[in-house]
């Protein structure tokens, strides 16, 4: 099925040093800040999306009561990791359309400044103690707002640095941008290691409860802070050429000319972020409630599963850029089916303690998350210059609502499937759906992002 025709609108004017030219080539040094650009502002999106995962979970009972059932407080803790991810397709819609009617680098400069202000009010908030319900009701609701801009962060920041990108190594330089979401991660789980050993944990009144769990959230914000400084100073907006022509209303253009397209990444991302809410928000619960990890191990397995998924990236990221994307995904799912659901089963069947958890968390980390290897190259191949934020950016997140409910699916399996294996059932839905996804899309790899009329249309 062929693209629409688009309308025959010139691309208006860029500054002589700001054009590509044919026979130099892109400029290196504005490629290299703007990957570079990519990379941390995908890393800072990523170490705030996990903050509450892994350094709020030992200081739960500063924001909830001790009286609460424990299903309630699980519950309470879905809801400040769920909020974020419910507020990020919002956040992609409103800075999609700067994005592609203003330009990428000043929306990506709103959207830094303001989740780094949301992560620096969150470290400040009082504890149930003081202020009862309003405590995690605030946290809730900062963490909205915080996915709203984060939401906006990425939806600007990565076609920015995809725009630059060589087609030859938009596979390799999309795999290294995401492949700081892991090492976020990692970064997260290494700090809360060390104020966990630093600190007591144990009761409310504890340090780690107390003010312990502050410090990663200031470090967030000052990273925040940083990568303002960093896209101000480095960064440069990509040349009209590549941004293409700007319409008033890019999401109406997506909705009425690009749905299938839209349709076809709202399967592969569906399959993407439930893989994504099993590894990482289901995971650490399920290690300390059926493993009887502690909490230092469970972060330690933590670590090993996201350090082995970032170590994966590059090389799913080349591997795709050999093969073709919709191959890859094709491939990647059926992994995710076979072998992401049965390491996960293996791991939580067996009883070898810390040593089995660590084993089986190799190849949950390279066979759960991996479809982000390539994702930021596909998703921005996949739309047409004009429309790329936005659709880059509603593609990838408006896929987040429905997995963000991860809790209500589990409780669906009560009574027919143990708990602890419930998230693998899932996993491997997951998978199947990431297979769907690649199959009904066509093959990016070869895109020329400048030219509208090469984006190749649902076929």
């Amino acid at each position: 099925m062929s693209t629409p025709p688009h309308a025959a609108v010139p691309h208006p004017a860029a500054p002589d040093d700001a054009r590509p030219h044919p026979s130099h080539g892109p400029d290196m040094a504005k490629v290299r800040a703007a990957v570079r650009g990519g990379a941390l502002a995908y890393f800072v999106d990523q170490f705030d999306i996990y903050l509450p995962i892994v350094v709020l979970a030992p200081a739960t009972v500063y924001f909830q009561s001790a009286s609460l059932s424990a299903s309630t407080t699980a519950l309470l803790s879905s809801l400040v990791f769920a909020s974020t991810l419910i507020g990020r397709p919002l956040g992609a819609l409103i800075f999609g359309h700067f994005a592609d009617t203003v330009g990428r680098k000043r929306t990506t400069l709103v959207a830094v400044g303001g989740f780094g202000t949301i992560t620096l009010a969150t470290a400040c908030l009082p504890g149930h103690e003081t202020i009862g319900t309003w405590s995690v009701g605030l946290l809730i609701a900062l963490r909205f707002v915080d996915g709203i801009f984060l939401g906006g962060e990425y939806t600007t920041a990565v076609p920015l640095a995809m725009e630059w990108s060589p087609k030859h190594k938009r596979g390799l330089y999309a795999s290294i941008i995401t492949s700081t979401s892991p090492g976020a991660y990692v970064v997260i789980a290494a700090i809360t290691l060390l104020m966990l050993q630093l600190l007591p944990s144990a009761g409310l009144h504890s340090g780690y409860v107390q003010w312990g769990w502050r410090v990663p959230f200031l470090v967030g914000a000052l990273l925040s802070a940083l990568l303002f400084r960093y896209y101000l100073r480095q960064v440069h907006e990509p040349p009209a050429e590549l941004t293409g022509e700007r319409h008033k209303l890019p999401f109406v253009r997506l909705l009425v000319r690009y749905p299938k397209a839209l349709a076809q990444v709202f399967v592969l991302m569906t399959g993407t972020w439930l893989a994504t809410n099993m590894e990482a928000a289901v995971t650490p619960a399920q290690l300390k409630a059926h493993l009887l990890l502690s909490s230092k191990q469970v972060t330690l397995t933590m670590l090993v599963i996201n350090a082995s998924a970032a170590l994966a990236y590059p090389v799913f990221g080349v591997l795709s850029q050999r093969i073709g994307r919709r191959r890859f995904y094709i491939g990647y799912g059926l992994s995710v089916l076979v072998v992401g659901a049965g390491s996960y089963s293996l791991l939580m069947v067996s009883n070898g303690g810390l040593g089995a958890a660590l084993g089986w968390a190799i190849l949950i980390g390279v066979f759960t998350v991996g479809t982000f290897g390539p994702i930021a190259a596909y998703l921005t191949e996949r739309f047409p210059a004009s429309i790329r934020s936005t659709g880059y950016g509603v593609g990838y997140s408006l896929a987040l609502i429905a997995p963000a409910f991860y809790q209500f699916y589990l409780r669906q399996f009560d009574g027919v499937v143990s708990a602890h294996l419930a998230p693998a059932v899932l996993i491997a839905l997951a998978g199947v759906l990431i297979s769907l996804g690649g199959f009904l899309g066509p093959e990016t790899k070869d895109v020329d992002m400048a030219d509208d009329d090469t984006i190749p249309a649902l076929s």
